[in-house]
């Protein structure tokens, strides 16, 4: 396994890592991941989706981790997002669990996804959501992780190529009962 840092980033930190999150991002949309944006979405709307993300960090409404290199490149990110609900204080959505391609296999997506239950956890956020494409690495990932699956909703959105895909939705109680 190549030697990796996760850091969880301030509102500066994200602000400054849009641009290699946003490269991040459209490499694992060109590599079939349905993750919000499609095929040709142009550069500059993925990097206003991340400044909106750097936004929600600054606002105090996301935790954004990102994996780096031994060189200090950015190789992947996810981000918890809290629940502002009154009625939901304890409750977050895991999102955008992003490993670049070349960079997959070697055990970045598994520490990327512990770091960010700890940090939830920190955070006062023991249950957490997510949605996942099934029968894909990412789902296998959450299965191995101890998430517990819900659902399986077809139609749910566009592959990046286009056409519909389903989602599979998990959760998580990280107080461990």
């Amino acid at each position: 396994m190549t030697a990796f840092t996760i850091r969880r980033l301030d509102a500066a930190a994200a602000r400054a890592a849009c641009d290699a999150l946003a490269d991040i991002h459209r490499a694992c949309v060109a590599d079939g991941a349905s993750v919000s944006l499609m095929a040709d979405t142009p550069r500059e709307e993925a990097l206003a989706f991340w400044q909106g993300v750097a936004e929600s960090v600054a606002a105090g409404g996301t935790i954004l981790l990102v994996a780096e290199d031994g060189d200090g490149r950015a190789r992947g990110t996810v981000q918890v997002s809290f629940a502002d609900k009154p009625n939901q204080p304890h409750r977050g959505d895991l999102a955008k669990m992003l490993v670049h391609p070349d960079a997959q296999g070697r055990g970045l997506g598994a520490a990327l996804l512990a770091a960010a239950e700890r940090e939830a956890l920190a955070a006062g956020r023991w249950l957490l959501v997510l949605d996942t494409t099934p029968g894909t690495p990412a789902e296998r990932l959450y299965t191995r992780g101890g998430w517990e699956p819900v659902g399986v909703i077809p139609d749910f959105a566009l592959w990046p190529q286009g056409g519909l895909g389903a989602t599979k939705l998990f959760y998580k109680d990280l107080r461990g009962r």
